[in-house]
């Protein structure tokens, strides 16, 4: 049995039919081949697997591919544009916030949905904002930094 879905990935629609267990993760993975969303611990403990639904920020391997139907998902891939790179994604590689780069859409992803909610945060804010991605390599002062340079750039209009 599968269930159909429409739905609209970083700014393009798409109609797919999806098995009732498979994950978002799963389908933009294995199928759409969106493969910056990183799967890590498949229970929403580690954050890697973060992308926007309807501008939140969601652990996709907790979401049901089919929950998706009428939604938008905004993945890692979709942040940069023609013009360039997202200001977070620019100043995480420019500063140093990327080691081994598993986390880092995670990061990036959870900052943006809270810069766009709060654009001027403290480090307070952005410390829980991350709180929910884990870091192995611990490279959360850079990450931190990297996110407060990024929210200057997105104020000035870069």
């Amino acid at each position: 049995m599968s269930i159909p879905v429409d739905f609209v990935v970083n700014g393009e629609r798409y109609s797919v039919e999806v098995p009732p267990q498979e994950t978002l993760v799963e389908l933009l993975r294995e199928r759409l081949h969106l493969t910056g969303t990183k799967e890590g611990c498949g229970e929403g403990d580690c954050g890697t697997c973060m992308v926007l639904l309807d501008g939140h920020p969601v652990n996709s391997c907790l979401v049901l591919a089919a929950d998706v139907q009428g939604r938008e998902v905004t993945t890692i891939e979709g942040l940069a544009t023609e013009a360039g790179l997202h200001p977070l994604q620019q100043s995480f590689w420019e500063h140093d916030a990327i080691q081994c780069g598993f986390c880092a859409p995670g990061m990036i992803i959870s900052a943006k949905a809270l810069l766009d909610e709060k654009p001027s945060a403290n480090d307070d804010e952005i410390k829980r904002a991350l709180a929910g991605v884990l870091c192995r390599c611990g490279s959360y002062k850079k990450i931190i930094e990297a996110v407060k340079i990024a929210e200057q750039a997105m104020r000035v209009g870069r």
